[in-house]
């Protein structure tokens, strides 16, 4: 959206969402734009300004970029001079412009064709007049307002006549809007509001002093009401209208329904500044204009202070009733002229000052504010840094150095210098230049010690400019005298005095030889070596500033009239310099950037203007080696260290809120959860229940389907004998209808031919109508001329007398020579009228002529369409008649499904009912059970610290438990291979023994030998033989290694299964305590856990046999697969039964109630299995 704003006096053009603008600079020699206005299809701008003293206006169109020059209307042929209010019709082609008092003339132009269609004199009183206005909806009518003066006008026949005439008290109107075709706003300068119906007043209002709440109790009630609100700007919109309400405050009305009249709606201030020296004074502005979006969207609104305020509709809407503030449409804007400007090297910045007591630093490449800050004092002069992070300010009581912060303007070093009026910061930065009237102080930026005091001006030193080395300064003043300073021995090197020429400007070649000076004198000299090499005519316009580029080619003025002017050097002699329409004041400094790329410009118009350099070519300036721009910023370390403490604060409070959010999200599954089941319980139960349900429906269906066979028999044998009458009834029916239609076309043909007989009876009576008034009006005619001949030869006659007379009588035959002259004039005008009455009356019977044919015509196409017609509709009830025969049928057919669909919808509504019944029942079920629920929840916030008690006591008796069982484990593997042993060793004895009997029986023999010998031979058979003794020694080699291979291994596996009964001890400690900080539903898995981890434990001392199970070495045929076989199979039980187990518990603690203060107890069960190991 496009938006127009008067800079003072020259408007531009600027998008919401952007921060450049599109300028208009006006004609040439323009002194000042007074007026402007936007046409209703935003393709035209009306700009009123004067040019060389004479009134003007331009039109622009806005629709091509460039903008170009549409109109200019400048040639008037009233007297005028200024035009002080434009306004365009509704469609853009007619423009209305209200002068000013003197003449109080009204103008209405065709604009395009630069024609004036009406002048009227609005007011004779000469009475200021402050706005015109079209009609949104009529180009004819227009609305003017001022001090006594509401008038409407409309334009008929080539005239403005005034249709409304004020009753009453007369008001000072400042503002008016059109919130209709018929209805005007008005507000005066005593706070009051007036709606104009058709020029009648038909509401009143009065508007209240808006004060801002901080100072209403400090205002008394004198003070309020010498302090009226005025109504400076209305603005109208869909839903009512905006105005103002004094200093700082807009007023939205909103149309009543109920009756005539509005009703304020909200109230929007301008909010305080705070980087004001005085807050409370920044919203004391008066409202200038406002205007609304095309959209209605955004509400915009300009101040008596040149700034620009925003304001969305939209968040008016949504807050509606809480106090509302506008907002800066890009940034605060200087409200007076701008004292001072500079560049710097190291930063795209400009710094500006004003004597509106404000410093901003300004970015020329964003087009940005970046810092802003107002003081008590005003500013005269300041200088930017090199490096762009210090700022040198002169005010009226003294000289300050400024830090440039990343988010303030904070003072760092004052010097006591009263009213510096110009001061500069050296190329390099370590030095600065201060004016105290005539004397220039040179400090030391590093030290800041008073290095030089320059003395030597008369008068008022104006301006101050380094060398590109920093080690000359020159010098101009109003005494006429230029001077260029060494800074090492702080003497004069060179002088020029011209006493007749007070210098405004001054500036220096890049080579340091040649100095350029501007003044009174309305020239530009150049000057070397204390003497002018070259004066330059500026034609008739005094130059105020000057600047020269850093490649020493080009040369830039500011004028008096607020024009720029570049030129190249050498400068030219004569007329050849380009020159640009800028300020609409006088132009207070320049500057150009370090790159040649940027011009800067300021003015006491208070604006700031940023020009782009290029040559004849359309091309930039480009430096060889452009060298990027610093990005550091200066901030303080209470401020950084303000800042990572907030930073760590709110890290802090993000982590707490983080808890807090994952706390409350983890409630909220479990609610989430329980309900989720209970829907899951229900949905189940009410699918079962409609599954029921749809079987019944199912065999209903069935038995309905068959009825429905049997009715369908019978339909269809009614259906076929009706079909039967039906045919015969419309047999008869076409029949009929056929007669009919004959007769018709019968009729149809008769009046044809009565019709055809009128036309022809209708043209001969017109032909001879015609005749006989030509016939009537040529006698008429004759008539006339004859009596126009005797008119003539009368008038011959008298003339004649006239002449013989005129001696004797002159004055008596002027008069009657006058009389007879009229009379004759209007008998010739009335008889002239009076034939072209005849003409027209002759055109009319002609006209109804042609239009009686056109008619004949008509009528005759239009009965070859009716026949077209009439066949096309005997189709058409054909067709018809068999849609009907097919509609009888779906209608029967329809019926009978709407039927048995009404009867179900009956039966599911009173399902419906039930379930909603069901429904109610249930959901104060849930309400008992949630009020049941909340003690519990206590109950179980009590559980809690004891289960952790009881956690850690069991964690104790499980450590001990496993110690114990281990202990016992370990102590029952040593017993049973102490009794295989003991019992390996009773079978030794007992053989040994028998071993002996044996022998001695065989000792007995020993006078025997061949009985010796045969008992010496059974006892080795009997107790030795060769097979068994190398098995023996095999297996007992073999069974070594595998018992300590087995041992080694064992070991491993209880190494790990320690660690991991120590693991999973940790993991069920935190599931537990996971458990507990969940909430409710917690208690539930405690049992489960308890009882999971007897389990454990006896898992791990059924992992594998311990080597103490193993056989010994004396055992003979040892099977390894039976006996790991055989372990297997024990696991297994005891696996089976400790689930037996798990299971049984768990349904105990189902049923068991969690509002007791003991968990159930552990009972340590050891299974057949275990036992028997």
């Amino acid at each position: 959206m496009f938006i127009r704003i008067p800079a003072q006096q020259f408007p531009f053009l600027t998008r919401l969402t952007e921060t450049c603008s599109l300028y208009f600079l006006g004609t040439e020699k323009s002194q000042g734009m007074l007026a402007l206005a936007i046409s209703p299809n935003r393709r035209y701008l009306a700009i009123s300004e004067l040019v060389q003293e004479k009134p003007a206006i331009t039109i622009y169109e806005l629709s091509s970029v460039p903008c170009k020059k549409r109109k200019v209307l400048s040639a008037f042929d009233f007297p005028v001079q200024e035009f002080v209010s434009l306004a365009f019709s509704p469609d853009s082609k007619y423009l209305v412009a209200q002068t000013g008092p003197t003449e109080s003339n009204l103008v209405y132009w065709m604009w395009e064709k630069q024609r004036m269609m009406a002048i009227v004199k609005a007011d004779t009183q000469n009475s200021p007049i402050y706005q015109v206005s079209f009609n949104p909806q009529d180009n004819t009518q227009v609305c003017i307002t001022g001090n006594g003066i509401l008038k409407l006008f409309r334009y008929t026949e080539g005239t403005l006549k005034q249709t409304n005439f004020l009753r009453g008290e007369l008001q000072n109107y400042l503002s008016h809007a059109w919130l209709s075709e018929d209805k005007v706003i008005a507000g005066t300068d005593m706070g009051k509001l007036y709606l104009f119906e058709s020029g009648d007043q038909r509401w009143e209002m009065s508007i209240e002093p808006k004060e801002p709440p901080s100072e209403m109790h400090r205002e008394t009630d004198g003070q309020q009401q010498a302090l009226l609100p005025k109504v400076s700007a209305i603005a109208a919109y869909s839903k009512g209208f905006a105005c103002s309400a004094g200093p700082g405050v807009v007023l939205l009305f909103e149309k009543l329904e109920e009756k005539e009249g509005y009703r304020e709606s909200r109230a929007i201030r301008i909010p305080q500044d705070q980087w004001s020296s005085d807050p409370n004074q920044s919203d004391k502005q008066d409202i200038v204009c406002i205007c609304f979006s095309p959209s209605e969207d955004t509400l915009l609104v300009s101040t008596s202070k040149n700034q620009l305020y925003i304001f969305s509709m939209a968040s008016a809407e949504i807050s509606k009733g809480e106090s509302a503030r506008f907002e800066y449409l890009h940034f605060p804007l200087h409200s007076s002229a701008v004292t001072g400007l500079d560049t710097c090297i190291r930063k795209p910045l400009v710094a500006t000052c004003s004597l509106d007591k404000s410093v901003r630093i300004w970015n020329y490449e964003t087009n940005t504010l970046d810092l802003y800050k107002e003081y008590q004092e005003e500013a005269y002069a300041i200088s930017l840094h090199p490096s762009g992070l210090y700022v040198l300010v002169g005010f009226s009581d003294k000289l300050r150095l400024l830090n440039l912060l990343i988010d303030d303007i904070r003072a760092f070093k004052e010097f006591t210098v009263r009213g510096c009026r110009e001061c500069a910061f050296s190329n390099g930065g370590h030095l600065f230049a201060a004016v105290n009237g005539n004397v220039v102080h040179i400090y030391s930026t590093n030290s800041f010690e008073n290095v030089i005091n320059l003395k030597g001006h008369n008068g008022k030193v104006r301006s101050v400019v380094w060398s590109a080395d920093d080690y000359k300064l020159i010098s101009c003043g109003t005494d006429g005298a230029v001077y260029e300073w060494n800074l090492l021995t702080g003497e004069r090197e060179s002088e020029c005095v011209l006493k007749s020429c007070s210098y405004s400007g001054v500036a220096i070649s890049p080579d340091a030889k040649i100095i350029f000076a501007v003044g009174s004198d309305q020239t530009i000299k150049e000057i070397s070596n204390s003497s002018i090499l070259n004066t330059i005519p500026t034609f008739d316009v005094a130059y105020t500033a000057v600047v020269v580029s850093h490649s020493g080619r080009m040369v830039f003025t500011g004028t008096s009239m607020g024009t720029i002017r570049s030129m190249k050097y050498p400068l030219p002699v004569h007329k050849e310099y380009n020159e640009y329409q800028a300020h609409a004041g006088p132009v207070t400094k320049i500057s150009i950037t370090a790159d040649d790329q940027f011009l800067l410009t300021s003015a006491e118009d208070g604006c700031l203007m940023i020009w782009k350099v290029y040559d004849k070519e359309g091309r930039g300036s480009k430096p060889e080696s452009k060298v990027p721009y610093a990005e550091e910023v200066l901030i303080t370390k209470t401020d950084m260290e303000e800042k990572t403490q907030i930073m760590l604060e709110l890290k802090t409070r993000v982590e707490e809120l983080k808890m807090e959010n994952e706390y409350q999200l983890r409630l909220k599954d479990m609610n989430y959860n329980e309900k989720m089941k209970e829907l899951t319980e229900k949905f189940i139960q009410e699918i079962e229940s409609l599954k029921t349900k749809t079987q019944v429906l199912i065999a209903e269906k069935e038995k309905m389907e068959l009825q429905h066979q049997d009715k369908l028999s019978e339909l269809m044998e009614k259906q076929g004998r009706e079909v039967q009458d039906l045919e015969s009834g419309n047999n008869q029916k076409l029949l009929l209808e056929y007669e009919k239609y004959q007769e018709l076309q019968m009729k149809s043909q008769r009046m044809q031919e009565e019709y055809e007989k009128q036309l022809h009876e209708m043209e001969e009576t017109k032909s001879q109508a015609l005749e006989e008034l030509t016939e009537y009006y040529e006698a008429k005619l004759h008539e006339k001329s004859t009596l126009l001949e005797e008119a003539q030869d009368d008038a011959r006659q008298q003339l004649r007398e006239f002449e013989e007379t005129k001696k004797q009588i002159e004055e008596d035959e002027d008069r009657e020579i006058q009389d007879i002259k009229i009379k004759y004039e209007r008998r010739l005008r009335e008889e002239r009228e009076s034939n072209l009455r005849l003409k027209g009356e002759t055109g009319i019977m002609r006209k109804k002529f042609n239009s009686l044919q056109k008619e004949i015509e008509e009528r005759s196409s239009d009965i070859e369409t009716m026949k077209l017609e009439q066949q096309k509709l005997q189709g058409v009830i054909k067709s018809l008649e068999k849609d009907i025969l097919g509609l009888k049928r779906e209608i029967q057919e329809r019926d009978e499904t709407i039927q048995d669909k009404e009867k179900r919808i009956y039966d599911l509504k009173k399902k419906n009912q039930e379930l909603e019944k069901f429904k109610f029942v249930l959901d104060y079920k849930i309400k008992e059970l949630k009020k049941q629920i909340e003690p519990r929840e206590n109950d179980i916030k009590a559980m809690k610290e004891q289960i952790q008690e009881m956690e850690g006591e069991l964690e104790r008796f499980h450590k001990q438990n496993t110690l114990l069982e281990l202990n016992i484990t370990e102590l029952r593997r040593k017993l049973k291979a102490t009794d295989r042993e003991m019992h390996k060793e009773r079978q030794k004895v007992s053989l040994v023994k028998q071993f002996k009997t044996d022998l001695h029986n065989c000792v007995g023999l020993i006078q025997e030998p061949k009985k010796l010998k045969e008992g010496i031979r059974d006892l080795y058979e009997k107790y030795v033989q060769k097979a068994d003794m190398v098995e023996i020694v095999g297996v007992d080699t073999d069974l070594q290694q595998e018992y300590t291979r087995q041992r080694e291994h064992l070991e491993r596996n209880l190494a790990t299964l320690k660690k991991k009964v120590v693991k999973e001890s940790e993991i069920h400690r935190t599931d537990h305590v996971r458990i507990m900080q969940v909430g409710p539903g917690a208690g539930e898995g405690v049992p489960t856990a308890l009882a999971l981890e007897r389990p454990r434990q006896i898992s791990i001392t059924l992992s594998g046999p311990t080597p103490r199970q193993l056989p010994s070495v004396g055992v003979l045929r040892l099977n390894l697969e039976e006996e790991t076989e055989r372990i297997i199979e024990m696991q297994r039980l005891e696996i089976k039964h400790l689930r037996d187990q798990i299971q049984e518990k768990e349904q105990v603690l189902a049923f068991q109630p969690l509002s007791g203060g003991k968990l159930p107890m552990l009972e340590q069960q050891r299974s057949p299995g275990s036992q028997s190991l």
